[in-house]
């Protein structure tokens, strides 16, 4: 942290759901170079649309099943996996079920900065 202390954060300070683990904490709130966000899709099919971050960007899937699209790549991940996804390549991911996805995506800036795309599949 850039003032050398540890700091402790309450759910109030990042949580947008009052039971799910959903919300996120910008670095730039901590003096810290990374940005935490908790994703929840309890519908299959659903996930983040297309989109490009200019940082490197972080996947920890803690639940369900979840198919990904980085650049031209496309595959199946599941609770326990790790993704990285490179700065500056289009990506998104969808719920592929049964059951709820859950990920902790950690971005590598002191802030969330994302640019939605057409999505190329959709076209």
């Amino acid at each position: 942290m850039a003032d050398g202390k540890p700091h402790i954060l309450d759910r109030r300070d990042w949580a947008s759901h009052p039971t799910l683990w959903k919300g996120r904490v910008e670095g730039q709130t901590l003096g810290t170079g990374a940005t935490v966000l908790f994703y929840v899709a309890e519908d299959v099919g659903v996930g983040p649309k297309w989109h490009v971050h200019p940082y490197d960007e972080i996947f920890i899937i803690r639940e369900g099943r979840a198919l990904f699209t980085v650049g031209n790549e496309r595959f199946e991940c599941e609770a326990g996996q790790i993704v990285f996804g490179p700065a500056g390549v289009p990506h998104k991911f969808v719920n592929l079920g049964p059951g709820r996805l859950e990920t902790t995506d950690i971005h590598v800036s002191d802030r969330w900065i994302q640019t939605d795309l057409p999505d190329p599949e959709l076209d």
